[in-house]
């Protein structure tokens, strides 16, 4: 009887190449269940893979297709919603005291508060010409302006021949580049005159007070 199995056996066995006897006579029971459990243990990591890269396409082309919000109007006034102008000074003590007048040329009203930056500026290419104008007092309150109303704040002008022409470089200057309060585009004001090139002059050549209403 025994060689009647193996004879029936013996083509498998061939056909295995001798792999699959030797586990069947050593106790194989156990390598089917072995076998038979890799293919499902391989088969999850696999399947939570593809579970996990789906979404990210999909989630990730809307951001990136959405457009940009609009920024918000947070009601200040613009570069380019004013008009800008010198007012008549007053003279006193080797200065000249003038107004610079803000009025809001647009359709819609703004605020404005607070010191413009103000500095001189020369040649084509607008470079400026010495310090920024030194902020004189305290910030005051905001100020509203309808189209059409003036706000002002009142510019200092040194007369540069107070200072020794070596340490102040006079240059012929153009005119003002102005920038309103919280604002990151600037205004040209024109006014031909001469200023300190030199940044080490004993004193200011430019001081600005707070805008106040007109």
């Amino acid at each position: 009887m025994v060689r009647t199995k193996l004879s029936r056996l013996f083509p498998v066995v061939a056909a295995s190449a001798g792999v699959f006897a030797l586990s069947a006579c050593g106790g194989g029971g156990a390598t089917p269940a072995a076998s038979s459990s890799t293919p499902s243990t391989s088969a999850s990591p696999t399947s939570t893979t593809a579970s996990t890269a789906t979404p990210s396409p999909s989630s990730s082309t809307p951001a990136s297709s959405a457009p940009a919000a609009a920024p918000a109007d947070n009601g200040l006034c613009k570069a380019g919603d004013v008009k800008l102008a010198l007012g008549q000074g007053d003279a006193g003590a080797g200065s000249v005291y003038r107004p610079l007048l803000i009025t809001n040329s647009s359709a819609k009203p703004c605020t404005i508060q607070g010191f413009p930056g103000v500095s001189y500026v020369a040649g084509a290419d607008g470079h400026q010409v010495g310090k920024d104008a030194f902020r004189e007092g305290t910030k005051g309150n905001a100020v509203k302006l309808n189209p059409g109303q003036t706000a002002v704040a009142d510019i200092q002008f040194v007369n540069v021949r107070n200072f020794d022409s070596g340490t102040c470089q006079p240059t012929p200057v153009k005119g003002l580049r102005i920038y309103l309060p919280q604002e990151t585009a600037s205004n040209f004001v024109p006014d031909e005159t001469t200023a300190c090139a030199s940044t080490k002059i004993p004193g200011n050549q430019l001081a600005v007070k707070t805008v106040h209403p007109a």
